[in-house]
């Protein structure tokens, strides 16, 4: 199969340029700049005239929720979302039913993965205060590393005991895998539950939230992963992170050098004045907060200190988003909207496109260390999603594709749209038209 992706601005390795794709079978096989005339015979020719050419999004941070909870999603309904868009490739977290924490759970959502699929894949393995010594019995290759909670999460996934923190780190450390914390200290969170409901009722309004899951839970977490990181020589990467003092702590050049940071598009583009419009339906941990907070999280994306963007996609039923603070859930499907709401802020100045590249491809690839993904580089799997400007169209339940049926982002209007997602070197999504036979592939690690 031989198909030429023509006429586009490639984006790319911190270039933007006119030029054309070749791609053989499911590798990139030459990559031409203007004035070059690809030639030779093409089972299929894609015209990108007015369209910008991008590697495919790998979103490093989701919760697809299969098994055990297919109810709010699968793995089949969010890859197919993915697709839409413009995800080609993602990480998914362990916190689902049987948890990700034993490497025959790790098989068996891998086997889900093979057969539902749309685009690639790959699994975090979790953290427990007892599993520590299972680390050893795992391929490097096969995972991008371990996932930590270090804030409450399902079960027994919450990590609270400080000799198994040291542990993890200094195991993770020693067989080369990255930890990828969710940092937020249950205690100061529990202490502001508690008060909260004394003075406001058992579920306090949704606009507490951000007072709750507070500032002061993210920086005590993230400070000690931090201080565990330096310690035992390990690599770190917190996630969704959400306050600038966190960011702060990335002044230091030594943590700089083992620490990496992610933000979440709905950090990015909402603070805790949305609330008022979009209740519990914002409800996400860590917390929605401050402008200045996202101020400083958008600042980020340009200066260093945000390495990468995730986004923490985890669908629920809409009917358990309803409530406050106690109870609603937190969480929101965000892994069809990720790629078009950066562009919006693109649009907006927060950052170029050549940097939203960065961010949403090559970092995560080379954080994780993603065999030939996250580049538009001859050899380099075919993971290409073609995105075009100046074409308005709104978020509604009827274009929504996670299972969940709802978003966040509904009844807003996108100025971008994902036209063509190529997934390896096949044409998953074709303006709006899905390939549903396709699947995907896992993902090779270091």
């Amino acid at each position: 199969m031989r198909l030429l992706i023509q006429g586009g601005t490639i984006v790319n390795e911190g270039r933007s340029y006119k030029g054309s794709v070749v791609v053989e079978d499911d590798c990139i096989a030459e990559i031409w700049e203007n004035g070059q005339a690809p030639r030779g015979n093409y089972d299929k020719t894609v015209d990108a005239t007015g369209c910008f050419v991008l590697p495919g999004v790998i979103d490093e941070h989701v919760h697809f929720r299969e098994p055990g909870l297919t109810g709010k999603a699968t793995i089949e309904s969010e890859s197919r979302a993915a697709a839409f868009g413009g995800v080609t490739s993602f990480l998914d977290m362990p916190n689902t039913n049987p948890q990700t924490t034993t490497a025959g759970a790790l098989s068996q959502k891998m086997l889900i993965a093979q057969r539902d699929s749309h685009v690639n894949y790959g699994f975090f393995y979790g953290a427990t205060n007892l599993n520590i010594d299972s680390f050893r019995t795992l391929d490097p290759r096969a995972i991008p590393g371990i996932k930590l909670f270090m804030g409450a999460s399902t079960g027994n996934m919450l990590v609270d005991n400080r000799q198994a923190l040291e542990d993890v780190f200094a195991l993770a450390a020693e067989l080369g895998l990255p930890v990828m914390a969710h940092c937020e200290d249950s205690g100061v969170i529990n202490a502001n539950m508690a008060a909260a409901k004394a003075k406001y009722g058992d579920d306090p309004d949704i606009s507490h939230h951000w007072e709750i899951r507070s500032e002061e839970a993210c920086w005590r977490s993230s400070s000690l992963a931090v201080e565990l990181s330096l310690k035992h020589g390990t690599r770190l990467h917190i996630a969704h992170v959400t306050t600038a003092r966190e960011l702060s702590l990335l002044d230091d050049a030594a943590v700089r050098r083992l620490v990496t940071m992610e933000a979440c598009p709905a950090h990015l583009y909402f603070t805790k004045e949305d609330y008022l419009a979009k209740g519990a339906l914002i409800k996400c941990n860590p917390s929605i907060k401050t402008e200045a907070d996202r101020a400083a999280l958008r600042r980020g994306l340009t200066d260093g200190r945000i390495y990468a963007v995730g986004t923490d996609h985890a669908p629920h039923l809409l009917s358990q988003k309803q409530g406050g603070c106690a109870r609603a859930v937190s969480g929101m499907p965000m892994i069809q909207f990720s790629l078009v709401t950066m562009l919006e802020l693109v649009d907006e100045g927060v950052l170029s496109i050549e940097q939203l590249v960065e961010l949403m491809a090559h970092h995560p690839a080379t954080l994780f260390r993603i065999s030939h993904r996250g580049f538009l580089r001859r050899g380099f799997k075919a993971d290409i999603v073609v995105v075009r400007p100046g074409n308005p169209w709104t978020v509604t339940e009827e274009n929504i594709q996670s299972k969940c049926a709802w978003s966040p982002m509904q009844g807003h209007e996108y100025r971008w749209q994902v036209v063509h997602t190529f997934c390896n070197g096949c044409q998953v999504l074709d303006n709006g038209m899905l390939n549903g036979n396709f699947r995907g592939e896992a993902l090779a690690f270091r």
